[in-house]
């Protein structure tokens, strides 16, 4: 099963303009995150997307592989289709470009679902929330699953709700209901999809909610597409502010 991870990088950025370009310890962001992808052993090919020729040609600078997209993409989703529209495999992996600590075993864990279920569409990874302050987060998306551990749905209010009273201070410092034992889920940006799932999404019009909640996954389950959702002992460090970014440099330049 050919198996191609795909990193979306834009040069423009709301809070970091340039933040794929940062560099942690001598080296730009995006290719850390290259790197990382790299080392997965799920995939066969990384690929950088983006529509900046500066990124381009730094990852080309440095041997790696990446391609430039037209520049008025809506989403990361459609910036991935087109490069894909162009491969011959049969998985892609949207990784995010401004997570640069990111653990390539969460790459394979989320594709590991691919072969033993041959029907499987699109996955994604899951991890605990470990605090009360991440559970009420909007930044941090919220994701509740069924029984076979198919995503329900995701949102940026607290989900599931918990009695406050019955869901702190459990032994293994999760945030759980101490009744159910059901745990609050954070959802980590890593998709896996079939390639002509990813194509397919990318044709089609945004859901209400995906505009309401501002999340891309929605478009999927609002159209009958099931996600199955893979949990992972990883909570990613991602770069939005320059606070970020002076944190991701302590722990690179410490070898951590």
């Amino acid at each position: 099963m050919k198996t191609i991870g795909i990193i979306p990088a834009r040069y423009a950025s709301t809070r970091l303009p340039g933040k794929a370009l940062a560099l942690i310890a001598g080296e730009p962001m995006v290719w850390h995150v290259y790197q990382r992808a790299r080392r997965a052993r799920s995939l066969q090919e990384v690929i950088v997307a983006t529509d900046d020729e500066r990124i381009w040609r730094a990852v080309l600078e440095r041997d790696g592989e990446a391609v430039l997209t037209r520049p008025d993409h809506a989403s990361g989703t459609d910036r991935l289709a087109e490069v894909a529209a162009t491969l011959d495999c049969d998985l892609v992996v949207n990784i995010q470009g401004d997570e640069p600590l990111m653990e390539p075993a969460v790459i394979d864990a989320a594709v590991a679902p691919f072969l033993a279920e041959p029907g499987l569409r699109m996955s994604t990874a899951a991890t605990s929330i470990r605090n009360p302050e991440e559970y009420r987060d909007p930044a941090t998306v919220k994701v509740v699953l069924d029984e076979r551990g198919y995503a329900l749905y995701f949102s940026r209010s607290p989900l599931p709700y918990f009695l406050l009273d019955s869901a702190w201070g459990a032994s293994d410092n999760t945030y759980r209901d101490l009744d159910t034992g059901l745990s609050a889920l954070k959802h980590l940006g890593l998709y896996v999809y079939r390639r002509e799932t990813l194509l397919w999404l990318s044709g089609l019009t945004p859901t209400a909610l995906e505009q309401a909640e501002k999340l891309e996954q929605l478009r999927a389950l609002g159209h009958g597409c099931p996600i199955r959702v893979v949990a992972v002992d990883y909570s990613p460090l991602g770069v939005d502010t320059p606070e970020d970014l002076e944190a991701v440099r302590r722990i690179v330049g410490e070898g951590k």
